[in-house]
This record gives C-alpha cells, structure tokens and sequence, in this order.
C-alpha cells in the first residue's frame, strides 16, 4: 500500500526530501546483505510505498509540498531533480508569496481556508494515483507558523476528506532554548488540535537529534540539514519494508494501519517515540562489528531510562518489582526516572536477524497493567540490511518519553498566557482565548493520562 507524504512548511520540506533521499540511496544500495530474491521483493515494497513509476524512468516521489514562501520549495525540488535517482512531480506543489510570520493563527485561520481548495485539490490528485491508498504521512513543526498553523488545519482537513485513511503526523519538537518566542504558544495549539484529528503522533526533539549530530556521529559545526538526515535515517529505518510476522513471507502490506494496530491501542494514548541504534559517521562503519544481544540490550535500557542515544543511558534504572502492592496503576512503587510503556515495537534489520532474542521486551513490568504484555510488544524483522549497517534496531515506543518536556511547553505557555503576552497576535486573526483555554485542557488531561501509568 502507498503512503502519501505532505510536507509542510519550511522544516517539512526540507525533512521530507532528506526521507526520500534516505530511503532512495537505501534501495538503491548493493549493501542489502541479503539474497537476490529477497532484496527484490524489498525493492517492490518499497517503491510501492513511497514512488510511482511514471514514463521517465526516474521514480517520482508521492508527496505533496505546501509552503507560505517559495524559496524552500523551489530549491526542494531542485534538489531532487538534480539527484538523477529521485523526483518530485513538478505540479503537486503549492505556495505562496508571503509565509505566516511564526504565527500558528495566521496559518489556521488564515492560510489553511483562504488555500485550502488547492491545497486538497493536489492531495486528491496524489491520492487518487495509489492503487491502494494506505494513509497519509504529514512532516510539520510545531513551533513556526505555516508548519505547525497550516499543518493543523490540512490535518482536520485530511481527516474529513479521508475519514478511513490512517493520519500519521510527524512533528518536530522545538529547541528547548528557541528560535521563536511564541513557541509555545504555537506547540499547545498544534498538539492540543493534531490530538483530535490524527491518528498518531510521532515527535522528534531537535535538542536529542542534534546530540546525536554531536556525541555520536562527531559533526563540528551542526547544520539543520544534519540534524534533518538524522531524522530522516531514523524514519526510513522504521518505514522501510519488514517482516510483521516470524517467518512472514510477505512483507507488511499498509505500514501506517500496521504501526497504529501494534502501537495505538486507546485514542489518548497516541504519541510516539523513536529511537534507533546504532547511530555512527559512515567511515567508522568499516570498523565496527555489533552483535544482536548487544544491540537489543542497550535498545531495552534506552527505552527504560528514556535515553535518547546509546551513550550516556543510566544503566542503574530498572523495572519496578511487582510486589503484593502492584495496584491497578503501579505508579506508587515506581523507581523514580523510570518509562512506563503502553506499547512497543522494535524493528531489526541485517544479518542473522531471525536468532535475535526480544524476550527482554516482553517483560511485564515495562508495560501498563491494563493491556495485556502480548498485545503491548510487537517485532517487526527482514534480513536486508539498511543503509549500510550490517546490523541495527529501531524502537517505536507509545510510553511517557515525551511527560517532562510536554509539562515544560504547557507551563511556559500558561506563565505567558496568565500574564497575556503577545495574545493580541493571535486574536486579531481569530484565535480568542477560549481557544488556548481548550487547548491547554486537551493537553493537561493528555499529561495526566500518560502520568498515570
């Protein structure tokens, strides 16, 4: 089944061309390790999933790119063009002269009705060259304005288009320290408006990915586009073809139903993480040499200690014992600094796959005690290696990774909006208080579900 990607926005754009690239130089790759056969069925999935074969003999992308301001988009497709491996259709494009300003109001309520009848009209276009329309992935952030605004609303409107499409929403979590001063502002109203009309959504820090850039794959000078091929390597580990099933002979048909089926089990739980090991420049791969226990094991405690990388993981946290005591919710007796899950999955890939051992992830303790451990763990493997790693493994995980930095943005944001600072943008373009007031309640009973645990 194929997947529609929107990309919105200036990040959007430019995250959205580095996944393709990602996945294209993946396939294309000789490193696939693996049987003729089998690298050629992982070729007709993919190309499925992501490409449609058009007369020219180059692959053309299935996405759809919508910015405020051209330059972003124009050089996007440039880009691609110039590659010789990949394209975007010239014509699924959309923009405009003037951007939103950083003001989510100005992308919803002004950008998102005013273009809304083309924007769609190109999605419908997309839509309608898939021979099976799995679902629609959209690349945002939050903290901008056409991103985060725009994208709101394209992803109400996705949801009323398509009201039996699986909605993936990948959003890009704002730095900590900011570029913009009304990012919090615009983080509560995107969150708090993508909870109601998305399936899933799949949030990646820019604070954790550009550690990565610095501690593991050694970058001096960090530039978004590293920051951006780290997450795009991160995705394309998790969207790339495997195995739903031990000994699965067909690859998973719709990746997006099958990750909402193993990872969302209840609407208030739908926000997901992604971790991928192991992480390195590509001219130290030559000399390293991992085994799947070791893989699986540091995977395991990154997930529990809430790393976000393979250094630096506190190997001192562990899984609560179940004691007489284990209520209903086993917050009480909780080791502090310890991630409860909902549900997981983790996806290998490479050499000797099918002898790795994931019982360690079927550990009870690690879950929520409403949902059975069976259904809370699933694994995904194949055999064909990605992106040149012999071996690597990617953790999808529905838990709390994201309460403290969720609990950050909705604080400082409610600091601003007691003393209403900067309201006035916001209102002048229709956003009135009663909107952030909703929203912070959409979001404060979303902090309190996953703290609940």
């Amino acid at each position: 089944m194929s997947i529609v990607t929107v990309q919105l926005g200036q990040c959007g754009n430019q995250i959205g061309h580095e996944v393709f690239n990602a996945v294209c130089s993946d396939v294309r790759g000789t490193h696939g390790l693996c049987s003729k056969k089998e690298n050629e069925s992982y070729h007709e999935a993919c190309k499925e999933r992501f490409f449609c074969e058009e007369e020219s003999e180059v692959p053309v992308a299935r996405a759809v790119l919508v910015d405020m301001e051209p330059k972003v988009i124009s050089q996007t497709l440039s880009m691609a063009a110039r590659s010789g491996h990949w394209k975007y259709d010239e014509r699924l494009h959309f923009c405009q002269k003037q951007g939103s300003g950083n003001n989510w109001a100005s992308g919803y309520s002004v950008h998102g009705p005013r273009h809304k009848e083309a924007i769609m009209n190109l999605v419908q276009k997309e839509a309608e060259k898939c021979d099976r329309l799995g679902g629609f992935f959209t690349i945002m952030s939050m903290a901008g304005g056409t991103g985060s605004g725009l994208g709101a609303f394209v992803t109400q409107c996705l949801r009323d288009a398509f009201p039996n499409s699986f909605i993936l929403n990948h959003v890009i979590w704002p730095y900590s320290t900011g570029e913009v001063i009304v990012q919090n502002y615009n983080s509560v109203l995107t969150l708090s408006h993508l909870y109601k009309s998305s399936d899933a959504l799949l949030v990646h820090e820019n604070d954790a990915i550009h550690k990565i850039c610095a501690q593991l794959m050694g970058i001096k000078q960090i530039s978004f586009r590293d920051v951006n091929q780290v997450i795009a390597h991160q995705l394309g580990s998790v969207f790339q073809p495997a195995y739903a099933s031990e000994g699965g002979s067909q690859y998973s048909r719709n990746p997006l139903g099958d990750l909402m089926e193993t990872l969302v089990p209840h609407p208030e739980f739908k926000i997901l993480g992604l971790r991928n090991i192991p992480q390195m420049p590509e001219n130290s791969l030559a000399y390293s040499t991992f085994s799947w226990p070791g893989l699986i094991k540091h995977l395991r405690q990154m997930l529990i200690a809430n790393a976000k990388m393979e250094e630096g993981i506190d190997w001192q946290v562990r899984p609560p014992r179940p004691g007489p005591c284990s209520s209903p919710s086993h917050s009480a007796n909780k080791p502090l600094h310890f991630n409860t899950s909902v549900a997981n999955l983790v996806i290998l890939r490479g050499k000797d796959v099918h002898s790795a051992d994931l019982g360690g992830f079927r550990d009870p303790s690690l879950y929520t005690s409403w949902l059975n451990p069976q259904d809370a763990f699933n694994a995904w493997k194949t055999p064909r290696a990605f992106n040149k790693y012999e071996k690597s493994a990617a953790l999808v995980s529905n838990s709390q990774f994201l309460l403290k930095p969720l609990d950050n943005v909705v604080g400082k944001a409610w600091n601003m909006f007691a003393s209403k600072a900067y309201i006035h943008q916001y209102t002048k373009f229709g956003i009135e208080e009663e909107d952030f007031l909703d929203s912070f309640t959409v979001l404060e009973q979303v902090i309190s579900s996953y703290t609940n645990l």
